[in-house]
């Protein structure tokens, strides 16, 4: 009964095709971020719920591991590896006909996501998370949220471009929601997943994303992650530093994700099945918090230490180390999550190490050092993940402190810029999907024309008798005959329903007239050698013939030959093979899908 009951809900849906025009999307935003918020709440309440019952407590993961002895260190992330990749191994034995990836589904899918391989997905991350796994936590409530936008969307029927923008709602109010950042999460989204800042866009994501704060705050769960209160105002020289940071942040951040793919790759070379894989991961990761407890989580709690109180050098050096090989080890090793939260902390430890640098060098000039921790955060962020825009949003939001936005800005956009430069790296493969793309496009507006150019046979000459133009016809499967004048100049096309028509009409006295008098002047636009593929492709698309005429100039038409739509299609696939293999290349890395 209740089976029908939906259908007949869903059919009737089908009927109102104004639920999916642009305004009703906003009211749809607002929905998917109460939904996106109550996703974030359930699986911090399931960190909490699986915590008690394997330790006896919860709370700050740094916590839980630190109140456990030393074989319980080791054996609760290894027992949580198992289980994870058990869940995994589940999930990939399901042969979903959508998407297992939120970013995938809106950036180069159809916006349908498979919710039982989401659900297992999810589950296999809470266990890594809840058992010390250095990943972040976010990734799981990002998906979490857009999972529950997909299902809504694919049951009110929504097309294609609807159901992504709604998928797309559901992760700027995951983001939201975990990091207590709305603008930020609606920036991640348009300037990562969606590569576009139109507002028919942005609109629904700062709606959702809005929509998901006020539910957080409303719960109690919203705070403010590393708030600073009486930050000293920054300007002058002493901006200069802060360019420095973003010069090395710039350099550090695709040594960090190379790091990570390393790792990850020698996982992949032992062979061993996914389960035994993820436990054997979380076992060098429980020896590893054995003698340095801090690696556990995410990082929050160790962030909020260096930012409000004094770490010897050392002590930094140690803990930023430990932490980037204990983020390899959980991400190498296959499990859910990601790498965003884990590159805060690396930026955060990378900053507080350059202050204390500065201080020591330039102690009159130079502002507090806990400055330099949240410059790095949002430096090392807008490096790793090519978003220099949303990295300085989310450190703004995150410490509500606007003094401290001037230096992020220079920071944030020298890193990525550094970034860029040096190596094809991204913490997202979408961006590097979409920057390959664009360098097609490139590519194509850049490449003359000229080399594609192949002799024309198909010519009469004005001269010509129709009969002559006629056993062209027979001798060759074309649509239209190049005529030329006694200089070789372009004069026109003659087309065959022309001349069989005029047969038709005229009989046999039709054949004694001469070519010239029969042809189209400007029924064919001809191409010119100096045209980019790009410009030729314009000309094609709005042509129904497989060749075009190619001229030496439109001063002088003289024909140089003809251009065939297929050679413009096979040098623009030529074009994206080649920049995708030298992309690889580049890149040298195919650092794993990171969601968090």
């Amino acid at each position: 009964m209740s089976s029908s009951l939906l259908s007949s809900i869903r059919h009737r849906l089908e009927g109102y095709s104004w639920l999916s025009d642009l305004p009703a999307m906003l009211c749809w935003a607002a929905v998917v971020g109460v939904l996106g918020a109550l996703a974030t709440i359930v699986f911090h309440r399931g960190m909490d719920l699986l915590q008690e019952l394997v330790t006896g407590r919860s709370g700050s993961i740094v916590g839980v591991t630190q109140s456990l002895p030393w074989y319980g260190r080791l054996l609760f992330p290894m027992a949580g590896g198992v289980v994870a990749g058990s869940l995994l191994w589940g999930a990939a034995r399901f042969k979903a006909g959508a998407n297992s990836d939120y970013m995938e589904a809106v950036a180069i899918g159809d916006g349908r996501l498979s919710l039982r391989q989401g659900l297992l997905r999810t589950l296999s991350s809470l266990c890594t998370v809840s058992s010390g796994g250095s990943i972040g936590r976010e990734g799981a409530m990002v998906h979490l949220a857009s999972l529950s936008a997909s299902a809504i969307g694919r049951f009110t029927s929504f097309n294609t471009a609807r159901l992504r923008l709604l998928v797309a709602c559901g992760a700027a109010a995951g983001v939201a929601s975990a990091y207590g950042a709305p603008l930020a999460g609606a920036m991640f989204v348009a300037e990562i997943i969606l590569g576009t800042m139109t507002m028919q866009a942005l609109g629904p994501l700062l709606i959702a994303a809005a929509t998901a704060n006020v539910v957080m705050r409303l719960t109690g769960y919203y705070h403010t992650n590393y708030a600073v209160l009486n930050v000293p105002q920054i300007g002058g020289l002493q901006v200069l530093p802060f360019i420095v940071l973003g010069v090395l942040a710039g350099l550090g951040a695709p040594l960090f994700l190379k790091i990570l793919d390393f790792i990850k790759k020698s996982f992949r070379r032992t062979g061993l099945p996914l389960p035994l894989r993820l436990g054997l991961g979380g076992l060098l990761l429980g020896l590893l918090s054995i003698f340095v407890p801090r690696v556990a989580g995410n990082g929050y709690s160790v962030i909020n230490s260096l930012l409000h109180s004094h770490w010897a050098w050392y002590a930094v050096v140690l803990v930023l180390v430990c932490k980037v090989l204990a983020t390899g080890l959980t991400v190498g090793s296959g499990a859910v999550g990601g790498v965003f939260t884990p590159t805060i902390f690396v930026g955060a430890a990378f900053g507080t190490l350059f202050g204390q640098v500065v201080v020591y060098l330039w102690p009159t000039l130079s502002p507090e050092a806990y400055l330099y921790t949240l410059v790095g955060m949002g430096a090392f962020l807008g490096a790793a993940t090519s978003a220099p825009l949303m990295a300085i949003l989310m450190i703004f939001e995150m410490s509500l402190s606007y003094q401290i936005v001037l230096p992020l800005m220079v920071a944030c956009v020298v890193a990525y810029f550094v970034s860029r430069g040096i190596a094809q790296v991204a913490m997202y493969e979408v961006v590097l999907v979409r920057e390959r793309d664009v360098e097609t496009r490139h590519q194509l507006r850049d490449t003359p024309l000229s080399a594609l150019i192949k002799p024309a046979v198909t010519i009469v000459n004005t001269a010509a008798p129709v009969r002559e133009a006629l056993q062209m016809f027979i001798d060759y499967p074309v649509k239209y005959l190049y005529v030329v004048d006694e200089n070789e100049m372009f004069q026109g096309v003659i087309a065959q329903q022309d001349l069989t028509s005029m047969l038709l009409n005229q009989g046999a006295d039709a054949q004694d007239r001469k070519a010239g008098d029969v042809l189209r002047l400007d029924f064919v636009k001809p191409l010119q050698p100096d045209m980019t593929l790009d410009e030729a492709q314009a000309h094609f698309v709005n042509f129904v013939g497989e060749r075009l005429p190619v001229v030496a100039s439109s001063a002088e038409p003289r024909l140089l030959g003809v251009v065939y739509k297929s050679s413009v299609l096979e040098k623009y696939c030529a074009l994206k093979k080649s920049i995708d293999a030298s992309g690889e290349v580049r890149l040298d890395v195919r650092v794993a899908r990171p969601r968090g």
